[in-house]
């Protein structure tokens, strides 16, 4: 059973930065594709970003890209995404997904392991 907790979400004002951390524990983390995902207030849950197993690829959705930026730590089994730039539309429940391979996907279906989340609200 793999274990996913997300921390730093918090409150920022427009234009600043939060970075987000996702601890795995439980699993091999090293070969697991990684992705961020958010859930606007009222909306569903959209695609952010993902990375490849090794860490070299990765990929963003539209509005994030050029601010946001998805790492990971394998030694530390940990995932990151730093965002800067924040804008009020980034608010939302940030959670972190893993999958079983390691290469990028961006559905929701296509990620067997979530997290609980951590919320992120962005004032103007």
């Amino acid at each position: 059973q793999v274990r996913l907790v997300e921390v730093g979400g918090g409150l920022v004002q427009a234009g600043g930065s939060l970075r987000l951390s996702c601890t795995a524990s439980g699993r091999t983390f090293n070969n697991r594709a990684m992705g961020w995902f958010r859930r606007p207030p009222g909306k569903e849950l959209d695609f952010v970003a993902v990375i490849s197993a090794d860490g070299r690829v990765t990929k963003y959705t539209g509005s994030v890209k050029d601010r946001f930026i998805i790492s990971r730590d394998n030694a530390a089994n940990t995932l990151y995404l730093q965002m800067n730039g924040l804008k009020v539309e980034d608010t939302g429940r940030y959670y972190c997904a893993a999958r079983d391979i390691g290469n990028l996907a961006i559905g929701l279906e296509q990620y067997d392991d979530w997290g609980q989340g951590t919320q992120v609200t962005v004032s103007s």
